[in-house]
């Protein structure tokens, strides 16, 4: 089953909206400016459940066999047994997994790093889901994530990225995740537009740039540019991509919190590798003016979506970069805002 017919088997689905932000296009000088906006996806402050539901509802339904994935199918073949679900997080992505849990009845165990935010901590202790602090950084909790997953022979470890001998969950995250190109795709149609010019994704892990990348890059296209944007002080994929190979790059505070990973998931890495066009880094302060512009445009948007916004004013307001880029003055710009400010609030010393 696609992974859009998967999602539309859950309750409270619909396509989120595409924003278009006539302000932004003129400061940016193209024809449009388009904004898909996660600041409510399934009743969750992110796009994170999309690749969290698909992924939980096909390893279930491999580990008990069934023929159909649907929500109905895998809640009744959990009934009255011991699964538990383990994922590391620095925030949207442990939530979802928590609110699948309870939409299966399955249990959860969440680990995160002490840095993110109150209110995601609280977030997620709301799905009913254990939760447990790790010290260190994001690479440190899933390294205690997946051991303790390893120790528990009902568990199951949903983890958004990959390493040797784990890739078969991690894909079906990336797979989830093309639920949103294809609204995105449905909605420009609409409004009577081809695929976009340029598409702004923010990584973390690479898992949703991978699947952006996929997507426009799918049957040999060669149509939009792509444009990775990640935090200053998290900048993995542009370190890796200087070296020409994976490396871990070391990571401090950010208010991206859901950027903030220092290592590129093994199955994305060669992808944004070939797929890509470019990537750039951009400072809190830019992320935190992005957030608070979006709001007074009306769109809702975190520091890791509004990141899209603080990429593009980089790259297209010099001359240089334009030009590389080629972009008419007549280019459909598509930002892919990954939150709500609800799912990651800026501290008020920042906005």
């Amino acid at each position: 089953m696609p992974a859009i017919d998967f999602h539309r088997t859950l309750p409270g689905y619909a396509p989120t909206p595409l924003r278009d932000v006539p302000r932004l296009a003129a400061e940016l000088g193209v024809g449009r400016v388009l904004v898909k906006e996660e600041s409510s996806r399934l009743g969750l402050p992110a796009f994170k459940v999309l690749g969290a539901s698909y992924a939980i509802a096909r390893t279930l339904g491999e580990r008990f066999g069934l023929d159909a994935v649907t929500l109905a199918a895998v809640r009744d073949a959990v009934r009255g047994t011991a699964v538990r679900l383990y994922a590391a997080t620095d925030g949207n992505h442990g939530r979802a997994v928590a609110r699948v849990a309870s939409l299966v009845g399955a249990a959860a165990t969440i680990y995160y790093p002490q840095g993110i935010t109150e209110v995601a901590k609280k977030a997620i202790a709301s799905e009913g889901a254990q939760a447990v602090e790790v010290d260190g950084g994001y690479d440190d909790v899933v390294a205690r994530a997946a051991a303790d997953a390893g120790a528990d022979p009902a568990s199951i470890l949903v983890q958004d990225t990959s390493w040797a001998g784990y890739t078969d969950i991690p894909q079906w995250i990336v797979d989830g995740y093309s639920t949103l190109c294809l609204e995105a795709d449905e909605q420009l149609s609409a409004l009577g537009l081809d695929a976009p010019d340029l598409v702004v994704v923010p990584v973390g892990v690479g898992s949703f740039a991978q699947a952006v990348v996929s997507h426009y890059r799918g049957a040999g296209a060669d149509g939009a540019t792509l444009l990775a944007v990640e935090p200053d002080r998290a900048a993995g994929l542009v370190a890796s991509l200087r070296a020409g190979k994976p490396v871990t790059a070391p990571t401090g505070d950010t208010i991206m919190t859901g950027l903030n990973c220092g290592t590129v998931s093994g199955l994305a890495w060669p992808v944004l590798r070939d797929g890509l066009d470019g990537a750039v880094t951009v400072s809190d302060d830019q992320a935190a003016a992005a957030v608070d512009d979006l709001a007074r445009f009306g769109v809702d948007s975190g520091p890791c979506g509004a990141a899209t916004l603080a990429a593009a004013r980089l790259v297209l307001g010099q001359a240089g970069w334009r030009d590389a880029i080629g972009l008419r003055p007549d280019a459909v710009v598509l930002l892919l805002s990954t939150e709500g400010r609800a799912a990651n609030p800026v501290p008020e010393d920042r906005v």
